[in-house]
């Protein structure tokens, strides 16, 4: 049976930041769940797993694999499937691909054209490679989708004047404070996200900047980076009381910052407003602060209205962007069509023809005083050596054709090699969001 590529997902579009951390599969439970590991229902497969997005993509000859994966994902998360498919999306085909060329050129993120989410892809991609889960098809739909990524960014202007959730996150703490000349902030993490929010916070004209993250090390390199003083990781809750802005943006599984740890501090800070961005999935920071008097929490959901005000200028480039996913979707529909083994023997065998045609009456014609009978055992013999020439080739994936996996990784070599696609096939190159 033909394979198929499917994905299923939950994001932003369709899901509260509370669902979305409570399905996320990610870092040790991703690796311990096992959650899509490739067996008798799925031949190949991929987590993508941010904080604006859970996806995974597998390529399955079952009729619907969907409803056992959404088992498997539920079950990893110890929840209950109804709690889980309402939030669901499923794409299969020609609409998965155009939805992972998608992602990989942020024309599906919250932040339109953020780059964050194409390196997102390219370490969830690594991750599967690690794993074994993936193959010849997924394996050539990731080089594609980062080339069509490249091909977004070179073509269009889509990630002019660059924005990205932690800059959205600085732009929210201006519109409180105005002027930041007199704003004290404290970064909690040291990851992507925490340095694209140290430089805009810097840029913004920050009195003082503190950074803190478990990793000494990291804090460190952030902290030299942007001039900021580094605070103990175990200080964190004594160090609050000194800044006006906290930002935040760990991997943690738990809060790092509760009700009970704020209570105390207001009254050293002597109900001074304090305001809390926090960007991270799952969250960092109790959502039960956000009750106290002069405390001001904002988590990544909240974050939309700033983001959507930034995004309206990349929108005519978006339309340009979508015309060429469009396009490349096509050429790799056309190339994974091409998978199956009989359409491949055809064009192997009318590749060969065609060349002897060719070659045949190019000799015939430096030869204009041969005979008829000659000219005819000439394009005879052309013929039989062409025969006998695929003969190999054509036995060899018809053997490999008993075998799914090992049939599809013959026909996808065999097109390579007699260069069957014309240039339509994707690419192996690597090029390398919505993270945390």
């Amino acid at each position: 049976m033909k394979q198929e590529i499917w994905l299923l997902g939950l994001s932003y579009k369709t899901a509260p930041v509370e669902i979305r951390e409570r399905f996320a599969l990610e870092g040790p439970l991703a690796d311990a769940t096992g959650c899509v590991s490739p067996d008798e229902e799925i031949q190949e497969c991929m987590i993508l797993s941010t904080c604006n997005r859970v996806e995974i993509l597998a390529v399955s000859s079952k009729d619907d694999p969907s409803p056992f994966l959404l088992r498997r994902w539920a079950a990893a998360r110890e929840e209950s499937m109804d709690a889980l498919a309402p939030h669901v999306y499923i794409h299969k085909g020609h609409m998965a691909v155009r939805h992972i060329f998608s992602v990989a050129s942020s024309l599906d993120s919250m932040v339109l054209g953020e780059p964050q989410i194409l390196g997102q892809l390219k370490e969830a991609y690594r991750k599967a490679l690690e794993r074994n889960t993936v193959k010849v098809i997924l394996n050539r739909l990731l080089h594609k989708s980062f080339s069509v990524a490249k091909r977004v960014r070179s073509s269009t202007n889509i990630a002019a004047n660059a924005v990205s959730v932690s800059y959205a996150a600085v732009e929210l703490a201006k519109r409180i404070f105005g002027d930041m000349s007199g704003v004290s902030a404290l970064l909690i993490g040291a990851g992507e996200m925490a340095e694209l929010a140290a430089v805009h916070l810097v840029n913004a004209g920050l009195r003082s900047l503190y950074v803190t993250n478990r990793t000494a090390g990291r804090a460190s390199r952030l902290a030299s980076a942007c001039s900021a003083e580094i605070v103990p990781f175990e200080d964190l809750s004594g160090s609050l009381a000194r800044v006006d802005i906290v930002i935040s943006s760990t991997g943690a599984q738990r809060p790092l910052i509760t009700v009970e740890d704020m209570r105390p501090l207001l009254r050293k800070r002597r109900n001074r407003p304090m305001f809390f961005i926090d960007i991270a999935v799952p969250r960092d920071i109790d959502p039960r602060v956000n009750t106290l008097d002069n405390i001001y929490l904002y988590d990544i959901d909240d974050l939309r209205e700033v983001v959507a005000e930034n995004q309206a200028q990349r929108l005519q480039e978006a339309t340009r962007a979508r015309t060429l996913v469009d396009e490349e979707t096509a050429v790799f529909c056309r190339w994974l069509a091409s998978l199956d083994l009989q359409p491949t023997i055809v064009d192997i065998i009318r590749r060969s023809e065609r060349i002897a045609q060719k070659e045949t009456e190019r000799t015939l014609k430096r030869l204009p005083s041969l005979p008829e009978e000659q000219r005819e055992a000439i394009a005879a013999m052309a013929a039989a050596i062409v025969k006998k020439i695929n003969h190999e080739p054509i036995t060899f994936l018809k053997r490999q054709g008993g075998d799914q996996d090992a049939g599809i990784q013959a026909v996808s070599l065999a097109r390579r090699l007699f260069n069957l696609d014309r240039g339509e096939a994707p690419d192996d190159s690597c090029s390398g969001g919505e993270g945390k």
